[in-house]
């Protein structure tokens, strides 16, 4: 990455004031990043899902002030608590965007899918915090469409490292892999060259375990760089990136199946066999990983999973299997779901600009 191609000059005309809100998707990786180097690069190259439902609504209210200042608001209410993770997004990102320091903040957010339960809630968080930010810059020069959302993902990736993938729907590729044009350890690229079966994926959220991970992402992440199966895990999944982008094309869903599966098995396994180890898997996740099995045996239903660094299960179907797939839910997975509760998601376009006003 050349610095200055991201770096805004300091005498930038933005605006005194003004309000941005915008709402920004989580997604779920396909192919998962475990492992990272500084600051925010991936051990290994990931393409997700941009899901549609699940997403981060942010308003940042913002005018000018000697020095920065910050206030968070989670579902109305002030959380001093996570102005670290907010402090430390902006120290990181003040030298491609200093008008950032001669702002007062407030920033109100809320999630539509429980925070810090597995459903990448920093993804969507701090892509929809960027794109906010981003579009200051934008209103003062006129930034063309694919500079900004190139400079927003590139921006989000020093929030929380999937969030940069979170910009681009219906898929985004992260990290550097020599079979995806353009691809780079720095930001994400989207990529549709998909079979349309997979441009209306089905993604059934559910909710095992809707508490906060005993074991965050971050340390998860920095368990990879002593992890004596770490090179041979990057080794699979530069290979299943090349074999996905086939898949992808071609439609083949059985084939799908068994690379997302498999994607989501070792990266729990990463973590069971870390050091320390730990496991993120509850009793009821296992539950519904062998009822789906069961289901596709008997049916020939193509349903599959897959899970980020959770307890909650991703039931992944085409289409056309979801009447099917919602009446096998109500009749034999809701009773392993903390009080009965899912989310119906599917398959999304990227972020949406819900207001923009500048004074």
């Amino acid at each position: 990455m050349i610095q200055e191609e991201y770096t805004t000059e300091a005498t930038l005309s933005v605006p005194e004031s003004g309000t941005v809100a915008w709402e920004s998707p989580s997604n779920i990786a396909l192919v998962k990043y475990w492992g990272k180097k500084p600051v925010q690069l991936p051990a290994n190259a990931s393409i997700s899902f941009t899901l549609k439902n699940c997403y981060t609504a942010t308003k940042l209210s913002f005018s000018k002030a000697d020095k920065r200042s910050v206030k968070v608001f989670v579902g109305g209410q002030e959380q001093p608590s996570f102005l670290k993770k907010i402090e430390t997004f902006f120290e990181r990102i003040e030298s491609y965007c200093p008008y950032i320091n001669h702002y007062a903040f407030k920033i109100e957010t809320e999630n539509t899918f429980p925070h810090s339960s597995g459903i990448a809630s920093s993804a969507s968080g701090f892509s929809a915090l960027a794109l906010c930010v981003l579009s200051i810059e934008r209103k003062a020069a006129g930034l063309s469409d694919a500079d900004f959302y190139k400079k927003a993902s590139f921006l989000s990736r020093l929030g929380s490292g999937s969030a940069c993938r979170s910009v681009y729907g219906p898929m985004g590729v992260w990290g550097a892999h020599a079979d995806y044009t353009g691809s780079s350890n720095d930001f994400a690229v989207p990529y549709d060259d998909v079979h349309d079966v997979f441009k209306t994926y089905q993604d059934t959220i559910l909710l095992v375990d809707k508490g906060e991970k005993k074991v965050s992402s971050t340390l998860g992440h920095d368990l990879m760089n002593d992890h004596p199966f770490a090179a041979n895990r990057f080794e699979q999944a530069r290979n299943h990136m090349l074999e996905l982008q086939k898949i992808l094309k071609s439609g083949n869903i059985l084939d799908f199946n068994r690379l997302v599966e498999k994607e989501a098995l070792t990266l729990h396994a990463m973590m069971m066999t870390s050091d320390p180890y730990f496991m993120l898997f509850k009793p009821n996740t296992l539950n519904i990983i062998h009822k789906v099995w069961e289901k596709r045996t008997s049916d020939n239903i193509p349903f599959t999973i897959t899970l980020d660094a959770g307890a909650n299960v991703h039931l992944l179907y085409p289409a056309e299997y979801k009447q099917l797939a919602l009446d096998f839910i109500k009749d034999e997975l809701i009773a392993y779901c903390q009080n009965e509760q899912y989310i119906c998601d599917e398959v999304g376009n990227g972020p949406l600009l819900k207001m923009e006003h500048y004074a």
